[in-house]
């Protein structure tokens, strides 16, 4: 069964993932979907050990930064979406 989940990207990085995508033939979700399968696949010790980083680099333009949010409680994120949708 197929799960919805919400990712913000940086517009140039989402072009060019589609348009890789397009070229090959698969939607961005399954692109997306295969990408997260190889990281989990096995347990990495850093961002830079993932095998999707040199993809990264490859569609992204200047140095690649990672951008981690602290992890907020179930009820404040969801307290956090319903109050950015009014």
């Amino acid at each position: 069964m197929d799960a919805k989940l919400t990712l913000s990207f940086n517009q140039d990085v989402v072009a060019k993932a589609k348009k890789y995508a397009a070229a090959n033939n698969i939607s961005l979700s399954r692109l997306i979907e295969h990408l997260l399968t190889q990281v989990t696949a096995k347990e990495y010790k850093s961002l830079e050990d993932f095998p999707v980083a040199d993809w990264v680099s490859m569609v992204a333009e200047g140095e690649v930064e990672y951008k981690r949010t602290p992890k907020t409680s179930r009820k404040a994120g969801k307290d956090e979406f319903f109050s950015s949708k009014k």
